[in-house]
């Protein structure tokens, strides 16, 4: 099973942008650009992607006012050594301005990433390429770059932010010749699951002298996704022979029109688009083609990110991970069955109201589109299970297997499954509560006791 969604992953992984594209000079990324609008409000994107910098009150303006008073003294004292003093200074604050107002052009940022997504334990490389491609040298730059403190590296420390809505950091400083190029190469290591960004990037320079800075903000922006680990059945403590009960019963028999099998004398109610007239014309009595039967399988895995009975007592980050491993793993399963799997999770995106929902399908990238939700999700829990099963079940094929991943069967949530099986669902619930479940008439249970979850028992 490894091997089947390790190379079903991996053909689908994203490549990196074209370096073309990567591209950036100061001032050509547009406002909001490469941002995700699933990932928050226009007000949260609105906000500035790094901590607002402390301006040092500038000496110029005091400059100028002493070069003037400078010049004046000496007109009224007939003494015109006193005009050097001034003369320089206005000659040295004007060199500074006009190499201010150039530091920064043809100043050219690329970042090239191997791939976007990875899984715990693998790395990522990254190469980081600036160059200053004018004959006026940049005497000093500064680089921040928003960069994932959850994915650490060897050769570079980031700073991480007190802030969700801002970026944590990765800052570099540099010194450009003319013509000058520079690379810097980093390894990401991907040790936990999730959802992480490179960008936006912020370049900041100035004169040799130190008098003027010029500043710009590159929106571009990549996404890196960590996916979760997948385990295999055993090592979930599910049985290896239909985890999700017993197949043969849930068999949807259909016609494929593309395979035709045989044929047969022609029955009434048969439609006359299926006869076979070859066969019709060689036993001289109308036939109707007869197709190979095919079989779907659905199965919808529906995720419960609580970890505490009151979503206002918090969440147990160790016991959400067991669930969205659990998740992960019956996706990679069903996958390899074969079958036509999809998810919906009262959780979200970070900085984002809406819950987590991929209608099933056989799509090549159906696991990858599933497993990029479970890397995204957060603890965040939008409606309780109960409300939430109500509200989405009338959405979801009618055929399909209901998976529910829990850590907290509440009453209100067995009593919601009951429902939903008296009126046709099939339902598979597994729970990670550490005292078992009481049999539920013709509904699987599996029990997968976890460490991280505190002992809660409940009447039915």
């Amino acid at each position: 099973m490894a091997l089947f969604f390790r190379s079903q992953l991996n053909s689908q992984r994203r490549s990196p942008k074209d370096p073309e594209q990567a591209q950036q000079k100061p001032g050509s990324g547009k406002k909001g650009e490469g941002a995700d609008p699933a990932q928050g409000s226009a007000d949260e994107r609105d906000k500035p992607p790094f901590p607002l910098a402390y301006k040092r009150p500038s000496v110029t303006q005091s400059w100028i006012n002493l070069s003037i008073m400078l010049i004046l003294l000496g007109l009224v004292v007939r003494d015109y050594s006193l005009f050097v003093l001034p003369i320089f200074l206005m000659v040295t604050i004007g060199a500074a301005a006009w190499w201010n107002a150039r530091v920064l052009r043809d100043v050219t940022y690329r970042r090239s990433i191997t791939h976007t997504r990875a899984f715990p334990g693998e790395t990522i490389e990254i190469d980081i390429q600036v160059e200053n491609a004018k004959i006026l040298p940049v005497p000093w730059l500064r680089i921040q770059d928003g960069w994932p403190v959850e994915m650490p590296t060897a050769d570079a420390h980031a700073t991480r932010s007190a802030m969700p809505t801002i970026a944590d950091t990765l800052t570099n400083v540099y010194s450009l010749r003319w013509y000058e190029r520079v690379h810097r190469h980093y390894v990401l290591e991907a040790k936990q699951r999730g959802a992480f960004m490179l960008g936006p990037t912020r370049l900041r320079a100035g004169d040799v002298f130190g008098l003027f800075h010029d500043e710009n903000v590159l929106e571009s922006r990549d996404e890196l996704i960590v996916y979760p680990r997948i385990l295999t059945l055993e090592e979930l403590g599910l049985p290896s022979k239909e985890p999700l009960g017993d197949s043969r019963a849930r068999y949807h028999l259909l016609e494929d029109p593309s395979r035709t099998m045989g044929a047969r004398d022609l029955r009434p109610g048969d439609s006359f688009r299926h006869i076979h007239w070859p066969a019709t014309a060689r036993r001289q009595a109308l036939q109707t083609r007869v197709y190979e039967p095919t079989t779907t399988l659905t199965a919808v895995i529906c995720l419960d990110v609580a970890t505490l009975p009151k979503t206002w007592q918090g969440i147990l980050p160790d016991l959400l991970e067991e669930l969205i491993v659990v998740a992960a793993s019956l996706a990679a399963h069903s996958a390899e069955r074969r079958y036509a799997i999809g998810l919906i999770a009262n959780g979200a995106r970070p900085l984002s109201e809406r819950s987590i929902k991929v209608m099933p399908g056989r799509a090549p990238d159906q696991l990858m589109r599933i497993l990029e939700s479970l890397a995204a999700i957060t603890g965040f829990v939008t409606a309780s299970m109960d409300r939430f099963l109500f509200r989405e079940s009338p959405a979801l094929p009618w055929g399909a297997t209901l998976v529910i991943i829990t850590a907290i069967p509440t009453p209100e949530l067995l009593s919601t499954l009951k429902q939903l099986q008296s009126a046709g669902r099939r339902i598979v619930l597994i729970s990670l509560a550490a005292e078992p479940l009481p049999p539920l008439a013709g509904m699987l249970i599996h029990h997968l006791p976890s460490k991280n979850v505190p002992p809660l028992t409940f009447e039915t």
